[in-house]
């Protein structure tokens, strides 16, 4: 049996992945996972891919991109949700800070630099026409435990995490949510070591396989949203709003037109300053050519 270390953020979204090892589907092909909860997010977890921490993680898309054309030796091997995040803008409750257009000179609190965090200010401050600096409006806090502390200091002002995942914060009167920002491509990617990749590609399609079928027995189940709620600290009302809206990837292959759309839309928000090829940073066998 091979054991796979495989990264993800603790929410919602990675579900299926748990309800696969648990149900043993992996086992079942002699593959063991230790799933990691990665609480840091997408720049926790591109770290842990360069240090070989993990060999697989499930990250943002915008966060993965720009961090692979940065060094990381490691490759996206399929997507993972197809549907956008929805990303909640949060402040501390007692803020005078009520609109979106009260951001401009406030500072953010980000799990890291390049994570989903901080890359996603820059899409919210172009939609909205407001200004960041790189250098001075931003606080790492490391995760959302962090952001709490930040926000309630005042050492940061403002905050962009998963809307449904930090929503609790706002019923039990912690934050206040001033604005939504969706990401404008799809939200989750799978990622893999180029090491893992090249050793054990047959295991890395398996698992794969396995995954994404779980994904399609999960969006088929008629008491996810109630799993989802228990599981998860989230409202049934909520788990339901997003389980509604959610798409699975559930296949491996990646659309060469989609993910030149995807690029054109990194770089016009500055998350990338090129537009690289295709093989800079995706698993060529998965690509379609259109």
């Amino acid at each position: 049996m091979i054991t796979v270390k495989v990264g993800g953020v603790p929410e919602h979204f990675n579900l299926a992945w748990h309800l696969a090892i648990e149900s043993g589907m992996f086992a079942q092909k002699d593959i063991q996972i230790d799933w990691v909860d990665v609480p840091g997010g997408t720049g926790a977890m591109c770290k842990a891919l360069r240090n070989d921490e993990l060999d697989l993680a499930i990250a943002l898309t915008e966060g993965v991109v720009s961090d692979i054309m940065q060094g990381n030796p490691s490759k996206i091997v399929q997507f993972y949700v197809n549907s956008p995040l929805r990303w909640g803008i949060f402040v501390n409750a007692k803020s005078n800070i009520n609109t979106i257009n009260e951001m401009q000179g406030h500072k953010y609190a980000i799990s890291r630099y390049k994570s989903g965090s901080h890359l996603m200010a820059f899409v919210n401050a172009s939609n909205n026409n407001l200004q960041i600096n790189d250098d001075t409006d931003f606080e790492v806090v490391g995760n959302l435990d962090g952001a709490r502390k930040a926000l309630a200091e005042n050492s940061a002002q403002l905050f962009m995490w998963e809307k449904f995942t930090t929503k609790p914060y706002v019923d039990n009167g912690e934050f206040k949510m001033i604005g939504e920002c969706s990401t404008p491509w799809p939200c989750f990617v799978v990622t893999a070591t180029e090491n893992f990749i090249a050793q054990h590609e047959k295991v890395l399609n398996e698992i794969l396989s396995i995954v994404n079928l779980s994904c399609l027995i999960l969006k088929n189940n008629s008491k996810a949203p109630a799993m989802i709620a228990e599981r998860y600290a989230i409202k049934e009302n909520d788990a339901m709003l997003w389980f509604k809206e959610l798409e699975y990837a559930y296949h491996p292959e990646m659309n060469e037109q989609q993910w030149d759309s995807i690029l054109g839309k990194l770089l016009q928000f500055g998350i990338i300053n090129r537009k690289p090829d295709l093989s800079e940073f995706c698993y060529e066998k998965n690509i379609e050519l259109v």
